[in-house]
């Protein structure tokens, strides 16, 4: 019986110790929530987490309406051009606007823009106009207005936390906005089968649009500081000039703009949920990308202890591309939704890196052009791809559409990323940030 105590007590020794291990790893693993505990922060990430549901029912019902009443593909991805110019010009006039004045005073007004518009949706849906233009028209105005808000909040963030957090708050921010890309679309799939569905769509997104007003209301006062140079065009160029001098950001915006223009299969799924699933499932199609996100963010706490960003962004990004490839074979919606989600998983990813290396890469006085530019890039790359994939599918099939453009994304980013060798090479640890002189005598 002593021997057999004796044998036993290493094991009960070792439960503990695997117990606290099992702790730590969990911890390592779960989301960075450190930001949290910074008011300011806390208070935008929950405005802008809560608007998000609301914003994405607007993004599912705008296209859904439009393909209601025109029953093209084409007009579907209209959507997305309608919204690609005013999102590249006041992105990049936005973000020289940010570095300008004070960052919370410009997120409120164009937030205030954004949100009249989402008012105006709701009108013409209650109205039964029925006129494709005028959709179109009020989502060019608010694709504008987000495209301001969205590079005013993103000079933001590097100034309500340490450099260290970023990385972290860019997790926080994205993962947030993922619980708005699965609770919205499922919602929205619900609502628009419904009679008046569009309506109670825009509706409940001007109601869940006010947390975002309030939170910008509560937002510290964030001047510049006045070591930019003045509003105008000149500091448009000088941003698109700190870019273009700079290998590493230069590449991180292009792999963006080959994954979302190639690859994105979002102007599809109208057409996609009516062929293959009767129309009733295309709440899932939007949310599938969304859901591998949550997933990724909530389990992303080791995202920002990668060092070698380049490379982790170039693998998020072909990974990406194959998983959407894949999921365009699919016939099966769960099938599609999982392929989706692994897709989303990869873009979570590469999401985060885009924007840390772009917020820690660049002094303040540029945060704001530099945003104007990702902006640009980020929002409106899926619209090129709404696009893009639109009018393949009207000259071809949705097949062909969809996983042609997976596969060419995952080439051109496999076979472009390693020959730049400053991206490929680019390690946090011994990255020094460029300042803007350099980069314009460069």
């Amino acid at each position: 019986m002593t021997d057999q105590l004796a044998s036993d007590q290493p094991d009960q020794e070792q439960a503990p110790e695997q117990a606290r291990s099992l702790r730590s790893l969990l911890q390592r693993a779960a989301v960075d929530t450190r930001p949290l505990k910074i008011a300011p922060m806390r208070r935008l990430l929950i405005g802008q987490g809560t608007s998000f549901i609301g914003a994405q029912l607007t993004q599912v019902a705008v296209p859904v309406e439009v393909y209601a009443i025109s029953h093209s593909s084409l007009y579907v991805g209209f959507v997305g051009l309608t919204g690609l110019v005013p999102i590249v010009v006041f992105g990049l006039y936005g973000g020289a606007i940010a570095d300008a004045i004070d960052r919370r005073t410009l997120y409120f007004w164009a937030s205030i823009v954004s949100w009249a518009m989402t008012l105006g949706l709701l009108l013409q849906s209650l109205a039964g106009l029925n006129d494709v233009w005028t959709i179109l028209a009020l989502n060019a105005v608010q694709s504008g207005a987000f495209a301001i808000a969205s590079s005013a909040r993103g000079a933001i963030i590097p100034r309500l936390v340490d450099t260290e957090l970023v990385p972290a708050a860019n997790t926080l921010n994205y993962t947030l906005g993922q619980v708005g890309q699965v609770l919205g679309p499922l919602i929205a799939g619900v609502l628009v089968a419904r009679s008046h569905g569009f309506a109670y769509a825009y509706a409940i997104d001007g109601v869940l649009f006010t947390t975002a007003l309030y939170s910008a209301l509560r937002l510290p006062s964030i001047p510049p500081d006045h070591s930019g140079r003045k509003l105008g065009l000149r500091s448009v160029v000088e941003g698109l000039a700190f870019i273009g001098t700079r290998s590493v950001l230069l590449m991180s915006f292009l792999v963006d703009i080959c994954a979302m223009v190639l690859a994105m299969p979002r102007a599809l799924f109208p057409a996609v949920s009516d062929s293959r699933f009767g129309g009733h499932d295309v709440g899932w199609l939007y949310a599938a990308i969304a859901i591998g996100s949550l997933i990724a963010g909530l389990s992303g706490g080791w995202i920002g202890r990668v060092r070698r960003q380049g490379r982790a962004l170039t693998f998020a990004v072909v990974g990406w591309g194959v998983a959407v490839a894949v999921s365009g074979f699919a016939h099966q919606l769960w099938l599609v939704v999982g392929l989706l989600a692994l897709a989303g998983a990869a873009d979570l990813v590469s999401a985060v890196y885009r924007q840390t290396i772009l917020q820690t890469y660049a002094p303040d006085e540029m945060r704001g052009r530099m945003q104007g530019v990702f902006i640009a890039v980020v929002a409106g790359g899926p619209r090129l791809g709404d696009l893009r994939a639109g009018a393949t599918a009207s000259v071809s099939s949705t097949t062909i559409a969809w996983v042609g453009g997976g596969i060419a994304c995952a080439l051109v980013v496999a076979v472009a990323a390693p020959l730049v060798r400053d991206f490929w090479r680019y390690d946090t640890r011994t990255a020094v940030p460029a300042e803007p002189e350099q980069a314009a005598e460069e």
